[in-house]
């Protein structure tokens, strides 16, 4: 064993392996998401404990997710600088503990959601985890479509709370699917970017692996960071929202916008870095004016 795995092994023990594995970065998105559709989709008092019933079972099924990924994926982990140190590929965890903590927890946040919550919510809850294990992940070597086939279970969060709070989904919760599902490019393709070589090296075939002048994937960054202003007004035009987020959603599209062209003009790992933390902090600052808006009405 290097010295460099020894090191990485060390960093962190069993119980902290586990939490790795459920990639608590991406499932702080989902609850982020998951929230403002339970908040959003709500008609009347916020119902706390509902809330609270839909983010564990939500977050079990996402943990249970990004675990199995992780397993099938470990080979390629593997030779990934971003992804080496993962408990699979220094060995810390064995797939067969991972696979069975990954079966058993999307197991248990379907149960949790259908039991305390409604069967609705664990129905898109898990049909997240099968359309992104069973389709996109391995996708991702085969056609640089993967991204977008990806995109439609990364969209799926809000729709689990709307569900939760509703028991059914209505036009409002499809505005926030088409608002999750475009953002999802630019913010991937800054990732892409950055990783491109890393991606290449275990035969992901991300549009940046194959686009190596970039051409094409600034352009598809340029585009739906273009596209996603209109969509993110559309809770204002359909009433769902009022005028506050209007102009709030249109400052915040632009400056997106902006950051994604000022990235095109140069095309290095610094500008993509930049637009990938413009994304990240885009989504919760949209969701979070939404909510805002809904509060003050």
């Amino acid at each position: 064993m290097s010295n460099g795995r020894a090191e990485a092994i060390a960093a962190y023990d069993r119980p902290w392996a586990y939490v790795v594995l459920t990639k608590p970065d991406v499932t702080f998105l989902v609850v982020i998401t998951t929230v403002a559709g339970f908040y959003l989709g709500s008609s009347g008092p916020l119902e706390w404990m509902r809330l609270i019933h839909t983010l564990c079972g939500t977050l079990l099924v996402a943990g249970g997710t990004a675990a199995l990924n992780q397993y099938i994926e470990r080979n390629m982990d593997s030779v990934m600088r971003r992804t080496a140190a993962r408990p699979l590929p220094t060995g810390i965890l064995q797939p067969t503990e991972v696979l069975i903590f990954g079966v058993v927890t999307i197991v248990a946040g379907t149960l949790w959601l259908t039991l305390a919550v409604n069967g609705l919510s664990a129905f898109i809850a898990l049909s997240t985890s099968v359309s992104y294990l069973a389709a996109y992940t391995p996708l991702k070597t085969r056609t640089t479509l993967a991204t977008a086939i990806g995109a439609i279970p990364g969209a799926l969060p809000p729709l689990i709370g709307w569900a939760a709070a509703r028991g059914s989904l209505s036009t409002g919760a499809w505005v926030l699917f088409a608002i999750l599902f475009v953002w999802q490019f630019p913010h991937f393709m800054a990732i892409a970017w950055m990783y491109r070589e890393d991606y290449g090296r275990a035969g992901i075939l991300m549009l940046p692996v194959v686009d190596r002048s970039g051409d094409k994937t600034f352009r598809l960054i340029v585009a739906t960071s273009a596209i996603l202003i209109p969509v993110s007004l559309l809770p204002a035009v359909m009433g769902i929202a009022g005028i506050h987020y209007f102009y709030g959603a249109l400052i915040l599209g632009l400056l997106l916008l902006q950051v994604s062209s000022w990235a095109n003009r140069s095309r290095t790992n610094v500008r993509a870095k930049w637009l990938m933390h413009a994304t990240v902090a885009h989504i919760p600052l949209l969701l979070g004016w939404m909510i805002l808006d809904k509060s003050l009405r």
